[in-house]
């Protein structure tokens, strides 16, 4: 149960007011956050939880389906608790930035620069931020839904994105 969940219960009572949903599939638990208190949320969840390893860090495009286009995704784990969750944080087109989160883990590094090469979500005080898969010179971000299939230069896909 998502409610029960020890992480849960700690993180409703000290960051009530950031959580936005909390949900439970399949014995999975994701919390999502406003995206402002990121930081703060998952160095709670590092120090005071000890939820240790950051597996990784993704996106998911919503196009045309959510107000807030992209949601950023953290994986975490905890080590001396064998317990998984899912940190996920909403972050607008119009706005597609949200705080690095290698002030946490330095892991985050290189995650963080695949979520911002091939989505083009910008992780403000990354240290490093710059493309990783794709040539510097490379046009759009690949995994956006809007991306033209036939690359830059292309006419996006204009039939049903689902």
């Amino acid at each position: 149960m998502a409610e029960n969940n020890r992480a849960v219960l700690k993180l409703k009572e000290k960051f009530a007011a950031s959580i936005i949903d909390v949900v439970e599939f399949r014995g999975e638990v994701t919390v999502t956050v406003n995206k402002d208190d990121i930081i703060a949320i998952l160095s709670y969840l590092k120090q005071s939880l000890q939820y240790n390893l950051l597996t990784d860090v993704t996106a998911v495009d919503y196009l045309g389906k959510r107000a807030d286009r992209f949601m950023v995704v953290y994986q975490l784990y905890s080590i001396p608790q064998k317990d998984r969750l899912r940190i996920k944080a909403p972050v607008a087109e119009a706005d597609s930035r949200i705080q690095s989160a290698t002030q946490v883990w330095k892991t985050a590094n290189w995650l963080e620069r695949e979520v911002y090469d091939l989505f083009g979500i910008t992780f403000e005080n990354h240290p490093d931020l710059r493309r990783i898969l794709m040539t510097p010179d490379w046009e759009g971000h690949p995994l956006r839904k809007d991306y033209p299939l036939q690359g830059p230069g292309r006419e996006p896909y204009k039939g049903r994105l689902s």
